[in-house]
């Protein structure tokens, strides 16, 4: 990385040194550049420097304010050369990118599987601890993963949501139409 200034490298090292030499004389919250700290100040003021041209909404950071009409225009900046999805902010692309790639850098340190998206390895979770927070509504049976509540629903209702495109057929779970669908093959 390379810097115009000496100031701006010396700011810069800070962030591998961890060290942080400004700290707020209000909460005492410490920050590795001066303007960080300054900007935080601001909340303890109450002053809010940037304002939406459109709704007149203020904010007390520019990064804010640019989300903020993000959404008021649907402009979303950060698009996928592979499919063309576009988002609103970066972290979301990120997320989305490893669909593309394979990537599951999440891994269960009970049993190894892998992830791509940290809430897929924390509902994991679940299954190593015995907990089961979702409960039905009708009969208070508990599962470990919200879906498989909705699937349980269809006891109670009698609906058969999935239905074989080559008979007829209905079934209440899709793994039941998976499993028929073989006689047809």
């Amino acid at each position: 990385m390379t810097f115009h200034w000496s100031i701006g490298l010396l700011g810069h090292q800070a962030v591998h040194t961890g060290e942080k030499s400004y700290e707020c004389n209000i909460c005492g919250l410490a920050f590795f550049e001066r303007k960080s700290l300054a900007q935080h100040q601001r909340i303890h003021t109450g002053e809010k420097h940037y304002e939406c041209n459109v709704c007149g909404k203020t904010f007390f950071k520019r990064k804010s304010l640019t989300q903020h009409q993000r959404i008021l225009t649907g402009k979303k900046p950060y698009e996928c050369n592979e499919c063309g999805k576009a988002f609103f902010w970066k972290t979301g692309f990120v997320c989305h990118w490893i669909v593309h790639t394979g990537e599951k850098p999440y891994k269960c340190n009970g049993c190894g599987k892998a992830f791509s998206r940290k809430a897929g390895l924390t509902q994991h979770g679940t299954i190593h601890i015995g907990e089961k927070p979702y409960k039905c509504n009708k009969c208070g049976k508990a599962f470990q993963h919200s879906t498989r509540v909705a699937q349980h629903q269809s006891v109670h209702t009698g609906q058969k949501p999935y239905e074989c495109y080559k008979c007829g057929r209905s079934f209440s779970w899709k793994t039941g139409l998976i499993q028929h669908e073989r006689i047809h093959t």
